[in-house]
């Protein structure tokens, strides 16, 4: 039954009539018509018109399914757990209690449900979540350290992604990476995040003196990962591994309780930017905003290599003619801008990027963006106001699991799957080595520098490319990204040249 949209229009269309309006209304089939789950969720992917700037609203444009509600609830738990990683650490540099990271985090959590219904869920069905900048976390006790200013942070990065994002940057510097650099970068970002967290859940399993319970729930996860595969049911990995996970690691022993109690957070931006309350920071200054600079300008140049991962993931495990509602660069770094802006006025800690525990799990279920967004800001708020699911999310046998088969697995998977045919291999293991030599982001643009160029890859690509293509952007990328690490001192070895940010 692989029928297309038009086909599907023209069947509708009788005798001397004109064919039926290919709108989502008119070509939508109830999922009893298909002889497969995967044929119908296939359908309602190519049969959806997503409108840019204008209501998109459910059941007539999109509806929600069960497969919605996977990637919204291992986008809440990843949420959960890296704004409360941002809010930790800024809570330690500067000496604020463990109840200001509790308030902060649900405040982010009522903040970004918001911001989720209005563009993922109704003006831009196209634009991924505004989640969480995460490679940012280790470097936030450098900022506080110089002087930095949260808020003065954010807007800068807020600033900073509506100029790229108004100007079409994101997307041209995505077309501008092969898959080979594209591939070699999903590599590296699954792999060191799987093994992150594998070696995060053997640390709390030795802090409360079980190891062996580590191993167990990673022994069973692999198997029941291979079982998914096997059925063809992987996208219910998320939800049935963080169940075992947490089962298992409960009746082997390990300590849970429930701590935090229903509540509501401080609403009022004044007591969050107070000279004795919240931040206890007042308003920033422009030092503040000088101080910050660089660290804004190499956050806002690493959300292209981030946007573009999800974004090929969605390609590859998408069916063909879907393209109107794969996610979009430009729109989502429109809609984390905006976020990011009014998040920090407010008073969050959150620093945004691409949603990858949301998207990437959606990928896998063939959902599209919108339905999930509205079930992710709803699932947001029930465990913001609740606050009780926020202890399960935070416990490490669900959160460990959820990451490594939720996000950094299918990375791994998708980056294989890029690197399988043609000239790619070389600039896969350059990127990783590069990106093992500093991070991810000096890693993609030194090897887009040298895959453009013909040095590395294809060389036919590289000789199809105009000289803007081929090293003019991609050098001035290189030549900012380093310059702007040198500074703050990220390259292995080197003092950063400015003083301040010396340790």
């Amino acid at each position: 039954m692989n029928t297309t949209p038009y086909d599907e229009a023209q069947a509708k269309k009788r005798p001397g009539e004109k064919a039926v309006t290919d709108s989502y209304e008119n070509l939508h089939k109830p999922s009893s018509e298909f002889e497969s789950r995967d044929e119908y969720l296939e359908h309602e992917l190519q049969i959806m018109q997503p409108k840019r700037w204008r209501p998109n609203l459910p059941f007539r444009d999109y509806r929600f399914e069960f497969e919605d509600t996977i990637p919204a609830m291992a986008g809440t738990i990843g949420k959960v757990v890296m704004v409360g990683a941002i809010a930790a650490t800024f809570a330690g540099q500067l000496g604020l209690s463990d109840a200001f990271i509790l308030e902060n985090v649900r405040y982010e959590l009522l903040i970004v449900s918001f911001f989720i219904i209005l563009f993922s869920g109704f003006i831009l069905p196209t634009a991924n979540l505004a989640g969480t900048h995460g490679p940012l976390i280790p470097l936030i006790p450098i900022v506080v350290a110089a002087g930095g200013h949260p808020m003065a942070f954010g807007l800068l990065i807020g600033a900073f992604g509506l100029i790229l994002a108004f100007s079409k940057g994101g997307s041209l510097l995505a077309r501008l990476t092969s898959k080979g650099v594209c591939g070699g970068l999903l590599l590296y970002l699954g792999f060191i995040g799987t093994i992150s967290q594998v070696k995060k859940l053997f640390a709390w399993a030795e802090e409360i003196q079980m190891t062996h319970i580590a191993f167990i729930v990673i022994l069973a996860t692999i198997l029941l990962y291979a079982l998914l595969e096997h059925f063809k049911k992987r996208w219910l990995a998320v939800p049935l591994s963080c169940l075992l996970g947490g089962l298992t690691a409960f009746a082997l022993g390990a300590p849970f309780e429930f701590k935090t109690a229903p509540g509501l957070p401080n609403m009022n931006p004044m007591y969050w930017w107070g000279e004795n309350t919240g931040w206890m920071l007042g308003l920033p200054t422009l030092e503040s905003f000088i101080v910050v600079l660089p660290f804004a300008i190499l956050a806002v140049a690493m959300w292209s290599p981030d946007f573009l991962g999800h974004q090929v993931f969605q390609k590859i495990s998408y069916p063909q003619r879907t393209e109107k509602v794969q996610m979009n660069i430009d729109d989502t770094m429109l809609s984390a801008s905006v976020r990011q802006t009014f998040g920090s006025l407010l008073g969050g800690s959150n620093f945004t990027s691409s949603w990858g525990t949301y998207i990437v799990p959606a990928a896998i279920a063939k959902r599209p963006i919108p339905a999930g967004a509205i079930l992710t800001a709803l699932f947001c708020i029930v465990a913001g106001l609740w606050g009780y699911p926020m202890d399960l999310a935070i416990w490490q046998p669900v959160l460990c699991i959820a990451l490594i088969v939720g996000v950094f697995i299918p990375l791994l998977e998708a980056g294989m799957e890029m690197t399988r045919v043609g000239k790619t291999t070389q600039s896969a293991a350059i990127v990783v080595f590069a990106s093992t030599l500093v991070n991810p982001a000096f890693g993609w643009s030194l090897t887009m520098l040298l895959d453009n160029l013909g040095l590395i890859g294809c060389k036919e690509r590289s000789s199809e490319l105009t000289p803007m293509s081929r090293w003019i952007i991609p050098l001035i990328m290189f030549v900012v990204l380093t310059g702007v690490m040198a500074l703050v001192g990220l390259l292995p070895g080197i003092p950063a040249l400015m003083p301040s940010f010396r340790q």
